[in-house]
């Protein structure tokens, strides 16, 4: 099956990253996606963009070459009590959807019941559809309430192919996922796949996160990425 999505991409206005959003297009057309989403980081990160920002990606075409697009944020959870750097109004009412993700320059590491709190609650702020690179050995989490809290909200959880490139900084992500995904197989939990890409070539690339899923014997029809289907009824294309 070919993953025909990848909704975790960032472009130069998150400030570490090195692609335009047309560049990114272009390889989410080369790489055979359908579905393009646009997620640069939330006000909190360092170097990321104004709020302005998410307000003007009105402008982005609602298709460029076959491939739809959608528009995001990944925005950062600041403290404890699950708070993200966004609260939807006039300037963020036009997006498609947030993921929420643990960032150590926006919220140092806590105890696993801190961490777990920061992402369950993180769960009910509106329009967070996805919970963004679970996988950081440095954010300790309680997988089995994670889990659990996904199905009952119908949240994706993110497998997320960068931390599992051998370069990359989040530690002990094979080993997590191996248990996240054995709980989101047990409470048949849907997962995506993002590529969480940083520059153009990365866009649409899952061969890390599938090479895992395919070593876990992971169920296809949990991966929304395979299924245009579920991705039209749940992000209400």
């Amino acid at each position: 099956m070919k993953a025909i999505i990848d909704l975790h991409t960032h472009a130069l206005s998150s400030g570490h990253a090195y692609s335009t959003i047309k560049e990114n297009i272009e390889y989410a057309k080369i790489n055979g996606l359908k579905y393009y989403g646009i997620s640069d980081h939330g006000i909190n990160m360092p170097g990321g963009p104004h709020l302005f920002y998410f307000q003007n990606l009105k402008v982005l075409p609602k298709e460029v070459d076959g491939v739809r697009i959608l528009k995001g944020m990944e925005a950062n959870i600041i403290d404890y009590d699950g708070n993200i750097d966004i609260v939807l109004d006039k300037y963020t009412n036009n997006l498609d959807y947030l993921i929420a993700s643990l960032h150590t320059v926006c919220l140092n590491p806590g105890t696993k019941e801190e961490n777990t709190r920061a992402t369950l609650n993180a769960m009910d702020k509106p329009l967070v559809k996805i919970i963004g690179h679970p996988d950081d050995g440095r954010y300790e989490l309680d997988y089995e309430k994670i889990v659990k809290k996904a199905k009952e909200k119908n949240i994706l959880l993110e497998v997320n192919n960068s931390s599992l490139n051998p370069e990359s900084f989040r530690p002990n992500a094979h080993e997590n996922y191996k248990k996240l995904l054995d709980l989101c197989k047990k409470y048949k939990v849907r997962i995506i796949l993002g590529s969480d890409a940083h520059i153009c070539y990365q866009v649409g690339i899952f061969d890390d996160a599938e090479k895992l899923l395919e070593e876990l014997d992971f169920p296809k029809e949990l991966v929304i990425n395979y299924h245009e289907d579920e991705i039209i009824e749940f992000f209400n294309l």
